[in-house]
């Protein structure tokens, strides 16, 4: 990728600043959990708390790339929800898929999974405490009664109940007080933002504690639906938490919890980024902006409910040792009208359904001696994502395609991560996994006449044209069994100062392609029946992190280097449906075409440069180049397998980033009462960004974004008050789209946006 001066001049700027003040965004997070260190302070800034190991460690003597965001980071921040911190994590891409308002797409070290489809698992696993999500629908939660929130870098098999080849986000939700604890918060905005949260706890008994949280979150859209008269981009969201916690002895800890969301914001249509091919339709002024006609999806507008029920159980048996049992089950349903034109007649429409559910259990053991340290543990999850959808196309041929997913996954793992202290500088890591993932599929794909949808979807008086794709009778069926290890080494090189190597396996199952068009893509039936191989990373890693001056500067900085084989390339095509010359329908095309060859740099700093005046930055470099991407292509009339990986790239993997913060305290009381005004700005970089493997037009070059905000906090902490500023300069910016330019009448480009300047005011009360 060519770097332009401009940007040269801009990512010099940040790095110079970060280094310059060697510290990290994470400096800022602490642990408020019932017997964990104490919180940072400002005499102790450095010191935070996490689990990333599975056990409790401060952030700069864990020897992994982790970041943590606090509750009080957070608030601060203005970060409502989890797209929001990516701005300043090193090469990491959080975002709301495409046509979606709370499916994510994340990718970390570029790797990750762009498609929501059934048979396809995230490469970044997303945990609700030990609890992991599989499905994206749904994820892109709001953040509400957390304790702090960790994104880990990198594989974190030997750590985890699920496979993370990428890494992992990982929810901790606050334990209950021992006190009743009341906390209101409201926010109004901008594009009538309007937004209320309650959270309460109370001890019932000395053993005994109830609480939970409920918000709704509402906003106007940012632009409008020029056909419907309705709001694009709006907001409509509820969501709780409830938990019971039991103590029946110091030894004992119970938990039962439940959440759920429900995502009634309008559907999500995309901008046309070209004329109508046809037609001729203008653009329209607005990039949130829209002309979709398409409304519902089996007979319901846009909705998204997801629900989960968990009961942990903690059990010390001796200081050094204790026990876990965490036992969970969700589900989530999503109807999704998706109009894949946006325009106003009927070209490219998509009604679909996506169904998931999921049972997981896994029990821990963790120790903690002198010199021995580690976890070890069993998983096993039963999982079905469910999908239903119509592929409606208006053409010379019209059509209407019925596509069916059902893919069961049963996993089962044994997993192991402990150090040994060598002596008072040294330690030894080692760690390993042993998974079984198995995979059964049901997929059915077949096309009718017409553009008034098909039977499965409601049209009862669809005639059938071809049955493209039929396994229906147990047909799909794999099982991946590997084994991947991990070691480590860290040195502590003086008291503030800790070097660690490691490397690492990462693994990621196979699966089958419910959009897999057996006829129209020519693929053999055994071809199919294999459905697509498992992926692999090996990846080393160097780090080195340092504390300065009482922790009031902190540095941690990373090198990796992956190797990535097998990779796994989701993608669609456009198909010759009925042999006319002309594309009238696509096909989904999974293959481990792809090897390649991941490096980079992450550097993580802050520092306190008074005791009221606070910079922190981030900076990220990452190389990733395909060495193997396999295609086959026509040479002399001839299909050939062609190697085109130098015409490939990463997508979702910007090759540099940079964040940088400056918060400034002025005490000031009000009516009054004593408290402090915090001052605080923040620019984000982040470079061109590719949405696929290969140039598109929703390609989104080089883009910085500046956030500021003023906040009154009282000094016992009840009250806090703040105005928030994002994305100030009104940048906008592409984050995710549909490329079928030979689809249809008009041709489908379309391409959505991330958030527009907004201000916002909040008021916090505890009581």
């Amino acid at each position: 990728m060519r770097l332009t001066t401009t940007k040269l001049k801009l990512i010099n700027r940040s790095v110079a600043a970060a280094i310059a003040l060697m510290g990290t965004t994470m400096g800022a997070a602490h642990a408020q959990n019932a017997g964990a260190a104490p919180a940072a302070t400002v005499e102790n800034a450095g010191v935070v708390v996490v689990t990333a190991r599975r056990r409790e460690e401060t952030l700069q003597d864990v020897p992994v790339s982790v970041t943590a965001y606090t509750a009080d980071t957070l608030s601060k921040q203005g970060i409502s929800d989890i797209t929001g911190l990516a701005l300043s994590l090193p090469n990491t891409t959080l975002k709301a898929s495409r046509a979606t308002n709370s499916t994510l797409t994340a990718f970390i070290r570029g790797v990750g999974q762009q498609d929501p489809l059934a048979g396809f698992e995230a490469g970044v696993g997303i945990y609700l405490d030990d609890i992991y999500l599989a499905r994206p629908q749904g994820a892109v939660a709001d953040i509400y009664d957390v304790e702090r929130i960790e994104v880990l870098r990198g594989p974190q098999g030997t750590l985890y109940g699920r496979n993370t080849i990428g890494g992992a986000v990982k929810y901790v939700t606050r334990k209950l007080a021992p006190k009743t604890d009341i906390r209101l918060r409201g926010t109004l905005g901008s594009y009538d933002q309007r937004e209320a949260m309650v959270t309460a706890s109370t001890p019932l008994s000395e053993t005994i504690r109830i609480g939970g949280a409920i918000g709704k979150y509402t906003r106007g859209g940012f632009g409008h639906n020029q056909f419907t008269g309705a709001d694009n981009y709006d907001k409509d969201v509820t969501a709780g938490r409830f938990s019971a916690e039991f103590t029946p002895t110091p030894e004992l800890f119970i938990r039962l919890s439940g959440d759920f969301t429900q995502d009634d914001s309008s559907q999500r249509s995309g901008y046309r980024l070209t004329p109508g091919r046809t037609s001729g339709i203008p653009l329209l002024n607005n990039v949130y902006d829209t002309r979709a006609n398409f409304k519902t999806a089996l007979g319901k507008e846009q909705e998204v409910s997801a629900q989960g029920a968990a009961a942990t159980i903690e059990y010390r048996l001796s200081p050094d040792l204790s026990i876990k049992s965490v036992t969970a089950s969700r589900k989530d349903e999503s109807y999704a009208p998706i109009d894949f034109d946006s325009g106003s007649s009927t070209d490219f429409h998509v009604p679909a359904l996506y169904k998931n559910k999921q049972f997981s259990q896994e029990f821990q053991a963790t120790y903690t001696g002198d010199k021995v340290q580690g976890v070890a543990g069993v998983y096993y999850i039963n999982a079905n994502a469910f999908n239903i959808f119509d592929t409606i196309l208006n053409g010379a041929f019209q059509s209407s395609t019925f596509t069916k997913g059902d893919i069961d996954t049963k996993a089962w793992a044994v997993f192991a991560d402990g150090s040994y202290d060598v002596n008072d500088k040294l330690s030894l890591s080692l760690g390993g996994r042993f998974t079984v993932d198995q995979r059964k599929a049901t997929i059915l794909r077949q096309i009718y006449f017409g553009l008034g949808g098909t039977p499965q979807l409601g049209n009862s008086a669809a005639a059938l044209f071809r049955t493209d794709t039929n396994f229906t009778n147990g047909e799909l069926e794999r099982e991946d069994k590997k084994f991947t290890p991990k070691v480590g080494l860290a040195y502590k090189a003086s008291a503030d100062q800790n070097v660690y190597a490691s490397w690492a396996r990462g693994f990621k199952g196979g699966g089958f392609d419910p959009r897999m068009n057996v006829v129209g893509t020519k693929i053999s039936l055994a071809t199919a029946k294999q459905g697509y191989l498992p992926e692999t990373i090996d990846t080393f890693e160097l780090g080195l992190k340092s504390a300065y001056n009482n922790n009031r500067i902190l540095t941690n900085i990373a090198f990796f280097d992956s190797k990535y084989k097998d990779v796994q390339i989701p993608g669609s095509v456009a198909v010759d449906t009925n042999g006319d010359g002309k594309d009238d329908s696509f096909a989904g095309v999974t293959t481990n075409a792809g090897r390649a060859k991941i490096r980079g740099f992450e550097l993580e700093a802050s520092a306190r440069i008074t005791d009221n005046f606070t910079v922190s930055g981030m900076y990220s470099h990452i190389d990733a180049k395909y060495t193997q991407f396999l295609v086959s292509q026509p040479v002399a009339g001839v299909p050939t397998i062609v190697n085109v990986a130098s015409q490939r790239f990463f997508q979702n993997t910007p090759e540099n980033s940079a964040n940088l913060r400056a918060s400034y305290d002025i005490p000031m009381p009000i009516m009054g009462r004593a408290g402090k005004f915090t001052l605080s700005a923040s620019g984000s970089y982040k470079d061109d960004t590719r949405q696929f493997e290969f140039a598109t037009l929703l390609d989104q070059e080089a883009y910085t974004i500046y956030d500021a905000s003023v906040l009154w906090t009282s000094a016992n902490q009840k009250i806090r008050a703040g105005i928030h500023g994002k994305n100030l300069s009104n940048e906008r910016y592409r984050t995710g789209g549909y490329n079928f330019p030979t689809l249809g009448f008009e041709g489908t480009v379309t391409a959505f946006y991330g958030n527009p300047r907004t201000v916002s005011a909040t008021l916090e009360y505890r009581f």
